[in-house]
């Protein structure tokens, strides 16, 4: 079982930062971001792992970065250069473990079996 509790949403104006956070809590070795916008399909952002690294989405590479807390059992996706398409309730989630790493990269949805309550993000022209 694994629990997973975002913050860190806000309202910010295009071209502005925001930092995300989500802490969990029991074992997981592989944690992603995911966003979903009104009417959307929930997409992936990125990916992190101790072992094999990290992987974006081409829509958020070089303007977001992953990055994890071992001893604040925390993730944190940083994010810069925010544009108005970024708008969107911001979801942390576990990657099913029986899953690989390249298999995980692929972001879907249904490969991660434990979810946050999400965040929003509101970017803003």
């Amino acid at each position: 079982q694994v629990q997973l509790v975002e913050s860190g949403g806000g309202s910010v104006q295009a071209g502005g930062s925001l930092r995300l956070s989500c802490t969990f809590f029991g074992y997981t070795s592989i944690l992603g971001w995911f966003r979903q916008a009104p009417g959307q399909e929930r997409e992936g952002v990125a990916l992190i792992s101790s072992k094999y690294g990290t992987r974006y989405a081409d829509s958020v590479d070089g303007r977001f970065t992953i990055s994890q807390d071992n001893a604040k059992n925390t993730v944190y996706l940083q994010m810069n250069s925010l544009k108005v398409e970024d708008t969107a309730m911001y979801y942390c989630a576990a990657g099913n473990p029986v899953y690989a790493w390249s298999r995980l990269s692929r972001f879907y949805t249904s490969d991660y079996n434990y979810w946050g309550q999400g965040t929003q993000v509101t970017v803003s022209s």
